[in-house]
């Protein structure tokens, strides 16, 4: 333990240490393509960092567009967006459907406010437990378990 402590693996070294991983790096040719653009000269070669010219890539950017040269009567939404369509209208609700969520909001009544229709909560509180029993078996009992009877005679994949 006292050895590691009079090495010298302080601070001073990692800078030392980092700069010889660097250099090694360096001679095996790793990160020749990430050289700075300011470090590098116009006349510098890119490829041997000598001052020969070399073949050099130059990338144009797109200039922006002026404001002034684009038509005011343009529509953003003239420009090929997928446009989604209209959402299919919502089913029609069957009258047991109704019913059911008759009991539901019954219950919620009667467990909230029983004083509405003349109840104490010790009376109006059984009440809406079991008007909201009611409402959601009656939606569950209601729930589809077969395929619809438009289907046809493929049913797809069932497990």
């Amino acid at each position: 333990m006292n050895a590691r402590r009079d090495s010298t693996d302080g601070p001073e070294n990692v800078d030392e240490l980092f700069a010889e991983i660097v250099a090694g790096l360096e001679r095996d040719g790793v990160g020749k393509d990430w050289l700075d653009l300011d470090e590098v000269s116009p006349e510098t070669n890119t490829e041997t960092g000598h001052g020969e010219p070399g073949p050099r890539t130059v990338v144009a950017e797109d200039p922006a567009p002026d404001p002034a040269d684009e038509p005011e009567s343009r529509d953003p939404a003239d420009e090929d967006h997928y446009v989604p369509p209209e959402p299919p209208p919502l089913p029609v609700l069957r009258a047991s459907t109704l019913a059911a969520l008759g009991l539901f909001v019954l219950g919620i009544l009667l467990l909230v406010a029983p004083g509405i229709f003349g109840l104490q909560s010790r009376i109006g509180t059984p009440l809406s437990l079991v008007a909201l029993c009611a409402g959601i078996g009656w939606l569950i009992l209601r729930m589809r378990n077969s395929p619809p009877p438009d289907s046809g005679w493929d049913d797809g994949a069932q497990v």
